[in-house]
């Protein structure tokens, strides 16, 4: 019967077990509550990094500074300027993260960086975009002050590697919070991220409170799983197949997949003039534009050539017509960790459930993502129902949550050894296109996916390569400048990523959680100068 347990169709038991409630109404955005100031101020580019405004904090109400806005009216950038000073706080400017005056071992040094990445839990200033929280966290570092969504799980592991279990557990409550608050976990914890979620990494970073048992963890914060999952599905009950609602899709064969989502469709308020630029040059219809680009964002992914209808130019962007295999695959790890603490609570019926749903997904995932003739997982183009032939790092995702078969892990393997792996690393994509999330830049979080996927199906030889020649890589530029970094160069090794919106940004949470980890599963990595000295896969 597993053929036609899909989601369509079902009655949606988390609704009942949760008590998933009307979503509250969530705090309105610096674009929304400061209007034709706001796109003064972001189109006249009185800074250089468009997230500068929404973060600063304004001296007085709202309503009462855009009233004085429009008696006022400053008509030159310098009048604009003063009357921004004026009226609001605003951020400090993002520097250059303090050089290590010695190189310590780079571990220690890791060691060392958590007390300065963390921030209390002090009030949000009134007014500010900034959302509370009720536990102290760890910000990644440069120009993201704030606690962001997938980044924290990957920092996580470094947390946990250098004993700072306390900070998890915080970090844990912190999202928790979140959930209860808004219904669902924001991309980071300002106003203007309420609209989209990211990687829900959440049931992840349950597990890491009780590694031998996570059940005994999802049990503790099952009401908070159940109900991320049911925002993110959202609609299934009720959707006709063929159609979309939000974040998912039905397919003709009544498959309930999802795709990346965002529930405005104005231009991102931390990147107003490059969306709206963007939106002028693109002869497309602008909404429909900030919509693709916010449903990026959500993905973690902004920007990738995953995401781009001709490969190649972000004008052509259409991620809500994509269903991602990186997205549906954590979904199938969140269905399975809800099914084991509903066991754990003696729940049986929703054990069931959640055990059909995540057997429908791995139905789904098999059927529509999975090309067994290239041998690996694709994204799909649910508006043409067609697999998208791009290799990206996301295809190893089905290996992190468990969901894919012996035999398949097995070639995809091979594919991340013929095609992904080079001298510092994973690359993300094979594609060169001058974003950040294609080649030839690698990302801590994806090493840590295929790493943790490529050890869960026993290939070790290539998952230790990898781990040796990232933290090589890592170590290497360590070295030089006494930093570790957002992003990294691992086709030409010892070099920072590229591409972007903004420039690279050092601190940084996600490095440095993952090369903790990989420095405790793989010590020895740590002595070589040079990749070449790493075992060959």
């Amino acid at each position: 019967m597993l053929l036609a347990a899909t989601l369509l169709g079902w009655p949606l038991m988390v609704a009942a077990q949760s008590a998933v409630v009307t979503a509250p109404a969530l705090p309105e955005s610096p674009q929304n509550q400061f209007k034709e100031l706001f796109a003064a101020v972001q189109g006249s580019r009185l800074f250089s990094d468009s997230k500068t405004f929404p973060d600063a904090v304004p001296i007085a109400a709202p309503a009462l500074i855009l009233q004085r806005y429009r008696q006022q009216k400053p008509r030159t950038p310098a009048a604009l300027r003063r009357f921004v000073i004026e009226n609001f706080t605003l951020p400090a400017e993002v520097g250059a993260s303090a050089t290590a005056a010695e190189r310590l071992p780079i571990a220690a040094h890791i060691d060392a960086l958590w007390d300065q990445l963390t921030r209390d839990n002090a009030p949000a200033p009134v007014f500010s975009s900034l959302l509370p929280l009720p536990r102290p966290y760890v910000v990644p570092g440069g120009r993201f002050r704030e606690l962001y969504y997938w980044d924290s799980y990957f920092t996580m592991l470094g947390l946990d590697d250098s004993g700072r279990h306390e900070r998890v557990a915080d970090m844990v409550e912190n999202f928790a919070a979140l959930i209860d608050a808004y219904g669902h976990i924001p991309n980071g914890t300002r106003s203007y991220y309420l609209g989209r979620s990211q990687p829900p990494f959440f049931f992840a970073m349950v597990g890491l409170l009780s590694r031998g048992d996570p059940a005994a963890a999802y049990v503790r914060y099952l009401p908070e799983l159940q109900r991320e999952y049911a925002f993110w599905m959202q609609g299934a009950e009720s959707a006709r197949r063929g159609t979309a609602h939000r974040r998912i899709v039905v397919l003709p064969d009544g498959a309930v997949l999802n795709r990346y989502w965002d529930d405005s469709d104005q231009p991102r308020d931390e990147s107003y003039w490059e969306d709206t630029e963007l939106a002028r040059h693109s002869g497309r219809d602008a909404r429909h534009l900030y919509r693709d680009i916010r449903a990026a964002a959500e993905s973690g992914w902004d920007f990738s050539s995953r995401w781009f209808a001709d490969s190649r130019h972000r004008a052509t962007i259409d991620t809500t017509e994509i269903i991602p295999v990186d997205l549906n695959s954590l979904l199938f790890g969140l269905e399975d960790a809800i099914r084991m603490g509903c066991e754990r609570a003696g729940n049986a019926a929703c054990a069931e459930d959640f055990a059909h749903r995540a057997a429908a997904r791995g139905l789904a995932i098999d059927r529509h993502l999975w090309d067994a003739g290239a041998g690996v997982y694709f994204d799909y183009l649910w508006t043409s129902g067609r697999r998208i032939p791009r290799l990206s790092a996301a295809m190893l995702y089905p290996l992190f949550v468990g969901v894919a078969s012996k035999a398949q892990a097995t070639r995809v393997s091979n594919i991340v050894s013929l095609k992904l792996l080079k001298p510092g690393g994973l690359v993300t994509t094979t594609t060169v296109t001058g974003q950040q999330w294609d080649a030839p830049n690698g990302w801590a979080p994806l090493q840590w996916i295929a790493i943790s996927g490529l050890r869960r199906y026993n290939q070790q030889p290539l998952a230790e390569v990898l781990a040796c020649r990232w933290i090589v890589n890592v170590n290497q530029v360590y070295l030089q400048g006494g930093k570790l970094l957002e992003k990294y160069d691992v086709v030409t090794t010892g070099r920072t990523g590229g591409g972007g919106e903004y420039p690279a940004q050092d601190g940084f949470g996600w490095t440095n959680g993952v090369t903790r980890r990989l420095l405790t599963l793989y010590p020895a990595a740590v002595t070589y100068s040079s990749a070449d000295l790493c075992p060959r896969s």
